[in-house]
């Protein structure tokens, strides 16, 4: 027998209750807890319905948007967080656990319902909720949404990655670096428009140092608490809220999945390891690291299973898109060694020459060989997040590289590029974020010879907001072309970059925002370089 429709925007309630059964450890819940909490002690379980409250606060829960991530052929995560009051401690919520349904379905009134359930938003985890939905179908889009108290979610959409066997065209949109204080996210009304597969985040989505009580070029106001660097896990948490209460990021998360990592300024400007770059001793730093990766998994769409424990986070990963191509995600913070001096642009010395450097750690290096070397798609991607070409601005035959990057761990960088070469790695493309311009790059195993062939590209994207408006060409970008052959563009304005995946060639557009300072910029084409199937190196289309 049919069922009555439901009037579009309603919320069922009827079919089964699913209910996560997953348990997970955590640590210091509360600002000021000891460091010894940081690094133990058990979570209480996910599913446990004791202490649900009936609230009674009727301001908005869903300030904070809602997001996917992390698709699989038959799944995705989709993430909320309840926060009346964002700025407020604790986003305006008291310490008792609020029921959360929620609902997937085929077409955004929701009158193909496919999966729905009831998950638990828990003070310990900031009352967000991460719900890893199984059983769909592949390379389908999705709508999803939420409702507590009574009041349901905004809609987001989401697409399930192709089925292994499938090779369809694929989008992705690659962005990072959005300090909230210098500049609008006007590249994310650009993402949304061009209706992206899935959105790659590759780092620096909050910075831990202050924000002024007008948030710098937004001019609005914020809580006098926002005013210094942060270091507590309800700071992190805070810091978080207001990066989420922008409506351009809200809406990219809503429009598509997102797969995420995190680089520095998630934790600390430039750390490395277990050194802290503001010289705090060890074990603050180790409660710091804590702190800063509690509040990334919570904010972020990022199963149960890469939630941290103490200090550490698993972020290296991999994730399929049929036969179009193997991406590899990579955290290059969590395990390098540290800078070689300041860790700023230098001459290459004994220290960022040394055999035995890293920037991947061992076990995640022989991890990304490996999954490279097994490969069998068309288009082999690594999403990271430092700059992985030789990029000396130094004009003349002495070199000035950013040790920050691969180049200041040259062996690290070797070792990659020679196995990709001896490998015979198909279609070896790299995404990377951070430098707050964007640069596309031949990668060569000998970068000092400019007749060595090309075994791959990298495409650097610029920040959504970082550095301001910024220019077409400055100083450092023009040294960077005229020193380096294997550098084929560069910009140093905001903005994002827009690539499409398909059987004959990759297409990168860097999109590029007029201004960002003020509100109302438009978004161009600034560029578009293509790599061609089967034939290593980009050139401009």
């Amino acid at each position: 027998m049919r069922q009555a429709k439901r009037p579009p925007g309603s919320f069922s309630r009827r079919g089964p209750i699913l209910r996560p059964t997953v348990t997970r450890r955590s640590f210091l819940t509360a600002t000021g807890a000891a460091a010894a909490l940081a690094m133990s002690g058990n979570l209480p379980d996910l599913v446990d319905a004791a202490g649900i409250s009936h609230r009674t606060d009727k301001r908005p829960l869903f300030t904070l948007g809602v997001a996917s991530g992390d698709p699989l052929p038959d799944a995705v995560v989709i993430w909320t967080r309840l926060a009346p009051g964002p700025l407020e401690p604790f986003g305006g919520m008291d310490d008792r656990t609020v029921d959360v349904e929620w609902e997937v379905a085929e077409d955004a009134t929701f009158r193909r319902v496919v999966r729905r359930g009831t998950a638990h938003a828990r003070a310990e985890y900031a009352h967000t909720v991460h719900v890893d939905v199984r059983g769909l179908r592949p390379w389908r889009h999705y709508f999803y949404r939420f409702r507590a108290a009574g009041q349901i979610s905004p809609v987001g959409r989401t697409r399930t990655a192709p089925a292994p066997s499938d090779e369809p065209a694929v989008t992705m949109a690659v962005a990072s670096c959005q300090a909230f204080y210098d500049g609008f996210y006007t590249a994310y009304q650009d993402v949304v428009r061009r209706e992206h597969d899935v959105v790659l985040f590759l780092g620096d989505y909050i910075y831990e140092v202050g924000v002024g009580p007008t948030a710098g070029v937004r001019n609005q106001a914020v809580p006098v608490d926002f005013a210094g660097e942060i270091f507590t896990l309800d700071e992190y948490r805070a810091r978080y809220a207001l990066h989420k209460t922008d409506p351009d990021l809200q809406a990219a998360h809503a429009a598509a999945p997102w797969i995420v990592t995190l680089d520095d300024h998630e934790v600390e400007g430039n750390w490395a390891g277990y050194v802290s770059e503001d010289g705090i001793p060890h074990d603050d730093f180790l409660v710091r690291r804590a702190n800063g990766f509690r509040a990334y998994w919570e904010h972020m769409p990022l199963r149960l299973d890469q939630s941290p424990d103490g200090p550490s986070i698993r972020l290296h990963r991999h994730l399929r898109y049929g036969r179009t191509a193997d991406l590899s995600v990579l955290d290059t913070r969590q395990f390098r060694d540290d800078q070689t001096s300041t860790g700023g642009w230098l001459p290459p010395d004994e220290v960022s020459i040394d055999p035995a450097r890293t920037i991947t750690g061992d076990a995640q290096e022989r991890w990304l060989l490996d999954t490279l070397g097994r490969s069998t798609s068309r288009w082999n991607v690594v999403a990271q997040q430092v700059a992985m070409a030789q990029l000396d601005r130094k004009t003349g035959p002495e070199l000035e590289l950013p040790m920050d990057t691969w180049n200041g761990y040259a062996a690290s960088r070797d070792r990659v590029l020679s196995s990709v070469r001896d490998q015979d790695v198909r279609n070896f493309v790299v995404l990377t974020g951070d430098l707050h311009r964007s640069v596309a790059s031949d990668l060569r195993v000998n970068f000092a010879d400019p007749s060595t062939p090309a075994i791959g590209t990298e495409f650097v994207t610029t920040s959504i907001s970082s550095g301001k408006d910024g220019v077409d060409a400055d100083a450092t970008g023009r040294a960077l072309l005229a020193e380096n052959p294997h550098v084929k563009y560069q910009n140093v304005q905001r903005g994002y970059l827009s690539c499409r995946l398909d059987r004959t060639q990759w297409t990168s557009e860097f999109r590029i925002v007029d201004r960002v300072v003020t509100p109302g910029g438009t978004a161009s084409t600034r560029a578009t370089l293509v790599v061609e199937d089967g034939r290593p190196g980009t050139h401009l289309a």
